[in-house]
Parts: C-alpha cells; sequence; structure tokens
C-alpha cells in the first residue's frame, strides 16, 4: 500500500514539467504513473479489507473505504474546476478569435494553473505512504484467513478454475465501464443536451454525491438488513430503471438519472469483491491481481459509448442503450454466478 502511494505521488509530480512545458504526452505519462500507483494500492487494500474481519461484512468496510474516495471525488471537480477552470466558457470564445501569440500566451497561464495543486497531492500521497509504513497494521495471510474447503483449495491450481471469481472479474470489469461512463461522460452528454459548460463542469461531482449515498446506506444495511449478494442484486436492479429512465427523457431530467446511477452503482465494488474470492485461501492474491485488472473496463466501455454517442443516428443518449447489458449481467453474477463454485456440473 505505501509502494502505491509512492508511485502515485511520483506520478503528481510530473505534471509540474508536463505543465511547464505544455507537452500533452508527458500528462498522460502523469495520469499513466498515478494509475500504476492506485492498481498496485488496490491490488493490496481491498483483499486486505475484505479478508481483515468477517467476509460476511466486507462489503461494509470496503463501502467506508469508498465513502472517503468518492468524498475526494466530489471534492476534487469542484476544486480544480474553481481553479482551472473558473472562466472556460468566456475562453474558449476568445481562444477562437486570438492570433497565434495571444493563444499562446493564455494557454500557457492556464496549464500553469495545474503546478500547485499537483504539488499538494504528490506531497499528500507521499505523507499517506510514510503513515501506512509506520501504522500499527496487523499482517493477515489470505492462505490462512480465506479459506472454503482446504481439499477443494488444494485440488484447483489455477484461480482460474474458480467460476465465482471468472464470473466475478467479468462483473467488476462491466461495473467499472458503467461507472466510469456515468461519471465521466455526463458533462459531455449534459453538452450534448444544450447545457452550459459552467454547470456541466459539475455534473461528475453529482454522480459521485449519489454514490456517496449508496455507501452509507451499504454501511447501515449490509449485513445487518440484506447480504452482499442481495445488495449487488438490487442495485443492479435499480442500475436498469434508471438507464430506461435516463434513454426515455430528455435535458435536466435525463441528466439527473444519468447522476442517480451513481446511486445503483455504489455497492457493487464492495460487493462483488467478497463474492469474487471468497474460498481462495492461497489464491487470494493472484485473484485480487485479476480483479484490479477488470478496471480496464472504465477505459473500454467508455470509449465504445464514445464511438456510438459519434454515430449521428445514435447520438449521445441513446449510446447509453450498452448500459443494460452490463447491468443484466450483474444481476446474474449477484443471483447465481457467485454461488457457481466449479465449472464441473454437480
Amino acid at each position: 500500500m505505501m509502494l502505491g502511494l509512492l508511485v502515485m505521488s511520483g506520478g503528481a509530480l510530473l505534471f509540474i514539467p508536463a505543465a511547464l512545458t505544455r507537452t500533452y504526452g508527458l500528462f498522460l505519462t502523469g495520469l499513466f504513473i498515478i494509475g500504476t500507483g492506485l492498481s498496485i494500492l488496490q491490488t493490496a487494500s481491498n483483499p486486505y479489507m475484505t479478508i481483515v474481519g468477517p467476509i460476511e461484512s466486507a462489503a461494509r468496510r470496503i463501502s467506508i473505504m469508498g465513502i472517503c474516495n468518492k468524498v475526494a471525488g466530489v471534492l476534487a471537480p469542484l476544486i480544480l474546476g474553481s481553479v482551472i477552470l473558473t472562466d472556460a466558457d468566456s475562453l474558449i470564445k476568445e481562444l477562437q478569435v486570438m492570433n497565434v501569440i495571444e493563444k499562446a500566451v493564455h494557454l500557457n497561464e492556464l496549464a500553469s494553473r495545474v503546478i500547485l495543486p499537483y504539488i499538494l497531492i504528490a506531497i499528500s500521497l507521499a505523507a499517506l505512504g510514510f503513515m501506512i509504513l509506520f501504522a500499527p497494521l496487523p499482517e493477515i495471510e489470505p492462505e490462512q484467513e480465506n479459506v472454503r474447503d482446504e481439499k477443494d483449495m488444494n485440488d484447483k491450481k489455477s484461480v482460474l478454475q474458480y467460476p465465482n471469481l471468472v464470473l466475478g472479474v467479468i462483473a467488476l470489469f462491466l461495473y467499472v465501464g458503467v461507472e466510469v461512463m456515468a461519471g465521466d461522460t455526463i458533462g459531455i452528454y449534459g453538452r450534448a443536451q444544450g447545457i452550459a459548460l459552467s454547470q456541466a463542469r459539475y455534473f461528475t461531482a453529482y454522480t459521485l454525491t449519489a454514490m456517496v449515498i449508496g455507501y452509507i446506506i451499504g454501511i447501515i444495511a449490509i449485513p445487518r438488513f440484506i447480504s452482499q449478494a442481495r445488495a449487488l442484486a438490487i442495485s443492479a436492479v435499480v442500475g436498469v430503471l434508471f438507464t430506461l429512465i435516463a434513454l426515455h427523457t430528455k435535458e435536466y431530467t435525463s441528466v439527473l438519472f444519468i447522476a442517480l446511477l451513481g446511486l445503483a452503482n455504489a455497492l457493487m465494488w464492495p460487493a462483488i469483491w467478497p463474492l469474487a474470492i471468497t474460498g481462495l485461501g492461497r489464491h487470494t492474491k493472484v485473484a485480487s491481481a485479476m480483479l484490479i485488472m477488470a478496471i480496464a473496463g472504465g477505459a473500454l466501455l467508455p470509449l465504445l459509448y464514445g464511438k456510438l454517442a459519434d454515430i449521428s443516428f445514435i447520438g449521445h443518449r441513446a449510446a447509453y442503450w450498452i448500459m443494460i447489458p452490463c447491468y443484466l449481467f450483474i444481476l446474474f453474477y449477484s443471483i447465481k454466478g457467485h454461488r457457481i463454485l466449479s465449472w464441473k456440473k454437480s
């Protein structure tokens, strides 16, 4: 976990030369390094939180992590938006009539605005890394803490022999895809609905706020009132319902229900993790890495959305139809998929 935080800190520092030179490739490299550190962090922290206590209440613990994650996600676009995009609408218009020299001066000034925020981010991540290093966290061996059946574990030589994991990776791939679509395409979708950028830039914060509300519900309800699997099933049904409403309404109403998908998506990550790695024992670490790799769904599915949205007879709203089969597979996993413990028919 410490290593992941320090790698992320290094990626944040790369934004300084990127801003000074206004080089897009450096910005992407910085983001790639931050993503690499985040992958290391998540590969360690998620299984740790899953098996550090009773696995039946793992979704509650991961939801607490999620609240911290999403509160930061709510604040980040608000803070960075106010610093970097405070005059975005007027700047876009001004750039269209500027000559080359004036445009370069304004773009250099705009790029320089990211330097101080990312210096603070880098310092904070490094400080957290060293706090993790010296914190009295207990060491946990998944081989001992996460075993369903000792004989079954010894018989299975590969993580691919666990259907609950393989199907869980697919479910997580689809979940991250729809979560990123709900959060990251909503601003573009709002613009396509004729909403000004000065308002649309905050829409991602609305999605993340809905996710925080969902996490709070999970902390209160799991496992006291509903199981992790039931919470996942309800979330998938709500996802289908809200997507259909967004597809059949317009303007602010449609955008609102895309934002409310954050509520449907909130408990999917916390619920899928314990269902996918339950009983894997010594395979838990590799399984965790596979689940983290499933985050690629957040890179690929929004890209597919963008390709569909650019097709004139489909457009931004109809492109959200790709969410429906994603939620339906997650619903299948919540009801039956996580219960399949062997590829062999019993």
